[in-house]
């Protein structure tokens, strides 16, 4: 065999070899590619995935840039938990001012109680909303912080060192017992005026017309009862007995049995006045009785066009304090495709949020 032919085969020889290594390598690397992760071969059901890429990003507000109130707010969106639930309702109470919605603002008597009173009654003053349903702590407290304040206290305190020092606690809010002592000096007077109004109208006040009243003599511009008389809204209280307005009037019905509150006015009233508009709005700060009052009477126009509930219960017990919107519309009291949120949480945190990012974005400048 000649060189020629020699260098030849070796060619050939080679290039197999070259084209054989490459089929190799490639195989390698297919074979790489697929390999199987321990996910995949221990938990088969991580072999399926997608990629949600028409979701949001979830992503928080970035303290690096100079501070904006309103990017700050609209971060809560993506922040993921109670933060994007709060952002819902903030979106929702929106969209109630902007469609001129009646705004009927339910809450239990600690909003009075806490530095919710001042937000309440801004919104009052400025008639942004246009009914208030409360429980008797709800007026009651907003009388008595009139006349003398409470004190920031502590969640942990002994109950028996407190008692015995004359002091009530609510939360971690103090109350010392004097306070009711200024109550019943104010009220009793008021009784009387208002057992003359009944004698003339001849028939017993309702508690709407008796806490519309009260607010008339008011002279405090921090109270809600102030200005909800001056700007003509209506203050409902379907439980107005439970509390120390109650043991006033047990006090008072001593020596005059002839006084009277008539509760079954009050429900006429709020329902005929709650068919008469196109448009309603739920802002509910806890439960209780002041909750389903509001959600029942908006039964007779198969219930609210919106809803936001601020609360920390739940809704495993069944109570109707914990109930979400989704079982309100199987009574008819929110209607069936109205947008809803319920934030978990304590309203003295969320509810200064959402009025800031809602009635009052107007007045919060942006960073430039």
């Amino acid at each position: 065999m000649n060189n020629s032919n020699k260098n030849e085969e070796s060619s050939k020889e080679k290039t197999h070899s070259d084209d054989q290594e490459e089929g190799n390598n490639h195989k390698e690397s297919h074979n790489h590619v697929h390999d199987k992760t321990h996910y995949e071969k221990e938990q088969k059901h991580m072999a399926r995935t997608t990629s949600l890429d028409n979701h949001p990003d979830i992503e928080g507000y970035d303290f690096e840039r100079e501070f904006d109130f309103q990017e700050f707010m609209r971060s809560y969106s993506t922040t993921g938990f109670q933060g994007t639930e709060l952002f819902k309702g903030i979106e929702i109470t929106n969209m109630m001012i902007e469609d001129n919605a009646t705004i009927f603002l339910s809450m239990t008597g600690n909003a009075i109680s806490s530095g919710l009173r001042e937000i309440v009654a801004y919104l009052v003053k400025n008639k942004k909303i246009h009914v208030i349903i409360t429980s008797a702590s709800g007026i009651e407290e907003d009388v008595i912080k009139s006349l003398n304040k409470f004190k920031l206290g502590d969640f942990d305190v002994q109950g028996r060192p407190l008692f015995e020092m004359g002091v009530g606690r609510i939360g971690n809010i103090f109350v010392p017992n004097d306070r009711y002592l200024y109550f019943e000096k104010f009220m009793t007077p008021f009784f009387d005026k208002m057992l003359k109004k009944e004698k003339e109208l001849m028939r017993p006040i309702s508690p709407s017309e008796f806490i519309r009243e009260l607010g008339l003599i008011m002279d405090d511009e921090q109270s809600v009862l102030y200005w909800a008389a001056k700007n003509n809204i209506p203050i409902y209280c379907p439980g107005i007995m439970d509390g120390a307005m109650g043991d006033l009037i047990y006090f008072y019905k001593q020596q005059h049995p002839d006084f009277y509150i008539d509760v079954t006015n009050d429900q006429t009233n709020l329902v005929n006045f709650v068919l008469q508009q196109e448009r309603c709005g739920a802002l509910v700060l806890g439960g209780g009785i002041s909750k389903h009052y509001s959600l029942n009477a908006q039964i007779f126009r198969e219930g609210f066009d919106y809803a936001v509930y601020l609360t920390t219960a739940t809704e495993y017990d069944g109570s109707d304090s914990g109930g979400n919107q989704e079982e309100a519309k199987t009574w008819a009291k929110v209607k069936i495709n109205a947008p809803t949120a319920k934030v978990r949480c304590d309203f003295t945190i969320t509810f200064p949020l959402l009025v800031a990012a809602s009635f009052c974005k107007d007045k919060i400048k942006r960073v430039k």
